[in-house]
């Protein structure tokens, strides 16, 4: 126990040492994702299908509505506690919901889709969405050695770099021009 205790008072003093402030790692202010990247979808029987990020913006909503109340009624501080701790998983649960101790479920004990499982892995959104799919030219190359460059220099092959640099040398061939 004593070199657990001692690994996490070193990380302590490592971090008072970087100059951060331990306030800068709280969220003020929740971010709210665009309807396009968690949207609702019509079905055939006149119901609609929710995206999961909607359904943890729900609990966290009713989770903070509850606290409210519990606030205004005065009920004792415990239940306030038990509350802001309800709220804090709940939002831990939209960044990420399966690191959680207690992960939100669906009805059928599916494990909600939180933004971190919605981003990573092969079908997140910046796999599937955002680095496109077959690219010419995207540059992909395996890293070797080359002798006649320094180590703060990158060699390119001249296909790659004049296709990179198309917009560029139009410009400055217009501006001679």
């Amino acid at each position: 126990y004593l070199f657990k205790y001692l690994d996490k008072i070193s990380k302590i003093y490592l971090f008072y040492l970087s100059g951060n402030k331990p306030n800068w790692f709280c969220i003020k202010i929740l971010p709210i994702v665009s309807p396009k990247i968690r949207p609702l979808i019509p079905l055939s029987t006149g119901k609609f299908a929710t995206s999961d990020l909607n359904e943890l913006y729900r609990k966290i909503i009713s989770r903070n509505l509850r606290l409210k109340n519990v606030k205004l009624l005065g009920i004792p501080k415990q239940i306030l506690i038990n509350e802001r701790i309800l709220l804090q998983e709940s939002v831990n649960s939209l960044f990420d919901n399966e690191k959680t101790e207690n992960p939100i479920l669906t009805s059928s004990k599916r494990v909600l889709k939180s933004f971190s499982s919605s981003i990573k892995g092969k079908y997140g959104r910046f796999r599937q969405n955002l680095l496109g799919k077959r690219v010419d030219f995207s540059g992909r190359t395996v890293i070797s050695v080359e002798p006649n460059l320094h180590l703060y220099q990158c060699g390119l092959p001249i296909l790659i770099g004049l296709e990179l640099f198309k917009p560029f040398i139009y410009c400055e061939l217009k501006k001679k021009k």
